[in-house]
């Protein structure tokens, strides 16, 4: 669909719910990602201008089964109606739209490059509040009431494993260091069962930032019911620090910050042991994920260059994660 039919579709979606007169103005791609193509437009209704965003399913594979765009918009309407900051959820597309699963969200202005973020002279005053900021919008998230959310995955974490450990094998590659990792999960599993929302994918890059600190919260397909410090242990991830690997927690701060600023907006004290079970579990499974890109190049199934980058960060994992099970910093 080119992006005069967009257009088109969108403001014919926009006036089947109701809206006055409409325009759907200034419709601009910004990125086709592995799984949702992004545009930004202005609707202007009724003389009123905002500018929006809209996300469509592209049909890809991906590594882990994402939420639909439908339940996605759900949940980020869900946190949106809690306070947090993400984008406000205008509109989710249904089958009468014609334009397959998507949702259209409030624009918000903002840095979302996480190199940018960690190395930016402008961004020095909001690295200083990041971790705080962080820390008070996780709370908020695991503090949602479930029952206002659709119906999302809980696995415990033995099954969590145990489907990280089935995508490894098919790969048809046994890795010494992945094996112990494997080895120390199981040696490690937490017994008690949570239920709260988790993000699924909170970290630097999956932010809106302004000079001041955090804007909104992104990128909600991965949102599930489990162990809220999984959440923590995600955004401490050697992957996501940009290169600034002094500051664990997302390339701008330190984790004994975010545990205490977490445990203060929550009033839940932080296990570190545990949020580590779940560092050494996501640098495991972004090792994996890289393996998946890998593959995917080798092949052909898709050629792109960023595919065999993106594989060759493997052996980055390997030594996170033989510093994370040798608890060396």
């Amino acid at each position: 669909m080119d992006g005069t039919e967009l257009s088109a579709s969108i403001a014919n979606a926009y006036r089947r719910r109701g809206a006055g007169k409409i325009i759907v103005d200034s419709l601009q791609r910004l990125s086709a990602g592995a799984s949702a193509e992004t545009w930004r437009f202005d609707r202007v209704i009724d003389g009123v201008r905002e500018p929006m965003v809209v996300q469509i399913f592209t049909g890809e594979n991906q590594f882990t089964a994402a939420l639909d765009k439908r339940t996605q918009g759900l949940v980020q309407q869900a946190a949106h109606g809690a306070g947090i900051q993400t984008p406000r959820i205008d509109m989710i597309f249904d089958e009468r739209d014609r334009l397959g699963e998507g949702f259209v969200s409030a624009f918000v202005a903002g840095e979302t490059l996480g190199q940018k973020i960690t190395r930016g002279p402008e961004f020095a005053a909001a690295r200083e509040a990041l971790t705080a900021q962080c820390a008070g919008i996780l709370a908020g998230i695991h503090a949602i009431n479930t029952d206002c959310l659709p119906p999302l995955p809980d696995e415990p974490p033995v099954q969590m494993v145990a489907r990280l450990r089935s995508a490894h094998d098919s790969f048809g590659v046994r890795l010494p260091v992945f094996e112990l990792a494997f080895a120390w999960l199981d040696d490690h599993l937490p017994k008690e069962r949570f239920g709260q929302l988790v993000h699924g994918d909170f970290r630097n890059g999956n932010f809106i930032v302004d000079t001041q600190g955090m804007v909104a919260v992104l990128d909600w397909e991965a949102a599930h019911l489990g162990d809220p410090l999984e959440d923590l242990g995600w955004l401490c991830l050697n992957a996501w620090r940009f290169g600034s690997i002094g500051q664990p927690v997302g390339g701008f701060g330190q984790r004994a910050e975010l545990f205490q600023a977490y445990t203060e907006a929550s009033g839940v004290a932080v296990d570190p042991q545990r949020v580590r079970f779940w560092e050494i579990y996501g640098t495991l499974k972004w090792g994996i994920i890289c393996q998946w890109f890998g593959n995917q190049f080798i092949s052909g199934e898709v050629p792109g260059i960023e595919r065999a980058a993106i594989g060759r960060r493997v052996s980055e994992a390997e030594i996170d994660l033989l510093d994370l099970v040798e608890g060396v910093e």
